[in-house]
């Protein structure tokens, strides 16, 4: 393990466990729908790579990039789109793909911009969820870990764009971001 990390939270081979048993109900209940993936840029790309390929149903995917942290270690509470859609999601069953949900806020927006372009349904599908930090409510449909109130990095996750790269989730040391 790197110096700069706490300790190892989730391990690759429980990750990709979880991934695939997602992967598996998500194909169960969206058989016959018209399923379109959102990932949520930058932190949910390698999750949903991983679970595009655990879901056995013809799909599409568009990516969108909203952020309300920048470079901080805590939510600003201020949501902005970075990266819009490329197609319409109108008449889609939508199921965004997030790395984790802290705070809320960002979904919470997201779920109601995409709520306005007329799809079919919106379900969300997270790694993570951190409830001790919610600000905003958010209904999770799928959900791969609860995770403490630790600064969690890796498998997308990043601390100043850095860390994403790790196959792992992991507490990255408070001297570090603080």
């Amino acid at each position: 393990m790197r110096e700069d990390l706490e300790s190892i939270l989730i391990s690759t081979e429980e990750i990709q466990k979880k991934v695939k048993k997602l992967g598996e109900k998500i194909t169960e209940d969206y058989r016959d729908k018209d399923l379109m993936l959102i990932c949520v840029l930058k932190g949910a790309v390698m999750f949903m790579t991983d679970l595009a390929q655990s879901i056995d149903l013809p799909l599409d995917m568009d990516f969108m990039a909203v952020s309300s942290y920048g470079n901080a270690s805590k939510s600003s509470g201020v949501v902005r789109i970075i990266k819009d859609l490329e197609t319409s999601i109108e008449g889609k069953d939508i199921l965004i793909v997030e790395d984790i949900i802290d705070s809320g806020l960002t979904l919470n927006y997201l779920v109601d911009i995409l709520k306005s372009r007329g799809p079919n349904s919106v379900k969300i599908c997270t790694l993570l969820d951190k409830p001790e930090g919610r600000q905003a409510p958010v209904e999770v449909d799928y959900m791969g870990f609860d995770v403490p109130n630790e600064f969690v990095v890796g498998y997308g996750l990043d601390f100043a764009e850095k860390y994403r790269n790790l196959p792992y989730i992991a507490v990255l040391k408070e001297e570090i971001y603080k």
